[in-house]
């Protein structure tokens, strides 16, 4: 049986709605609402859906950037909620992030060398000398020059910089990294260059990854498993192959028709979904794509169907199926 890194059970995380003039809660946006995955040693997890089905609000808890409304997750044994402040500081290490956006998550003011090489020196495991050296091996790695380190992120191009932000991912040697949206801003050339060295990095360093992306094509070539979010539930999630070739829920089938084929003389029937997306402060009753869905029966829009294994780790929630 495979180890576990990543143990996420019936996760919540509910941001509140403030209104009046003394700003009381008069509602909340359940922005992650019970969500259960795991992740294994050197297993990578794409977590794809529509902009605001809380994707990132999910790799945000797990690191505990935010704090929990509810639910449990446990990182190489240990429960993160249930850290103290020291402890924390110590897993931090084997627990990074790359952010959605390279220029944003830099620091304007500081050199590349010192953007990276800042953990360490914070965390105390090198000294000024050896991390400056660890630092010229590590953006080396992640395709950058030696030269680079004494430059600042104005200087490099969105695909340079998203490089860096790797870079300080990596430095630390992590055990678990969560990647928001790495490639979204990027070319399409550039985006395969990043997920091949994403891709290479692992094979040769063998942590684990949540790969966030709205882009199922993109998610294909790196993950071993895919979970399809909608408006905060997790509503399919499988194997990768598995997905592929035998979608079950109607919001994934949908995702899956709207892959453009590189083949101009092949078409796609493609799903389009009626309406927009509900308001994750007032979800639908019931199921919650039921106001989107072709199929959608009675039943949908009562009773709120049970996520469940189908077989073969195939997880969906979905009464027709």
């Amino acid at each position: 049986m495979e180890e576990a890194m990543i143990r996420v059970e019936n996760l919540k995380k509910y941001f509140p709605i403030t209104g009046g003039v003394f700003s009381r809660t008069v509602g909340y946006v359940k922005a992650v609402e019970d969500v259960s995955f795991t992740i294994n040693k050197g297993e990578t997890l794409g977590l794809v859906g529509e902009s605001g089905c809380g994707k990132s609000t999910i790799g945000r808890t797990i690191l505990r950037l935010v704090e929990k409304t509810d639910g449990r997750v446990n990182f190489n044994g240990s429960e993160v909620f249930e850290l103290k402040k020291k402890q924390l500081r110590n897993i931090r290490k084997d627990m990074q992030i790359i952010f959605q956006d390279p220029y944003s998550s830099l620091n304007p003011r500081m050199t590349v060398g010192e953007i990276v090489g800042e953990a360490l020196i914070d965390h105390g495991i090198a000294s000024q000398k050896e991390a400056e050296e660890m630092v010229r091996k590590t953006i080396e790695i992640c395709g950058l020059a030696p030269y680079h380190v004494k430059r600042y992120p104005h200087e490099f191009s969105g695909g340079q910089r998203q490089r860096i932000g790797i870079a300080r991912a990596l430095i630390l040697n992590p055990k678990f990294i969560v990647a928001d949206e790495p490639v979204s801003a990027l070319d399409v050339s550039i985006q395969s260059q990043i997920v091949n060295l994403l891709s290479d990095l692992q094979q040769k360093m063998g942590f684990s990854y949540l790969f966030i992306s709205h882009d199922l094509s993109v998610v294909k070539h790196i993950s071993h498993k895919i979970g399809v979010m909608y408006l905060g539930s997790m509503v399919e999630l499988a194997p990768k192959r598995e997905l592929y070739k035998n979608p079950l829920h109607p919001y994934t089938q949908a995702l899956l028709s709207a892959i453009p084929i590189p083949d101009p003389t092949l078409k796609r029937n493609r799903i389009i979904l009626k309406g927009d997306i509900p308001s994750p402060a007032n979800p639908p009753s019931g199921c919650k794509f039921h106001t989107r869905c072709l199929y959608a029966t009675k039943r949908c829009t009562e009773e709120k169907p049970e996520y469940r294994d189908v077989g073969g780790g195939h997880f969906v929630a979905c009464h027709l199926v």
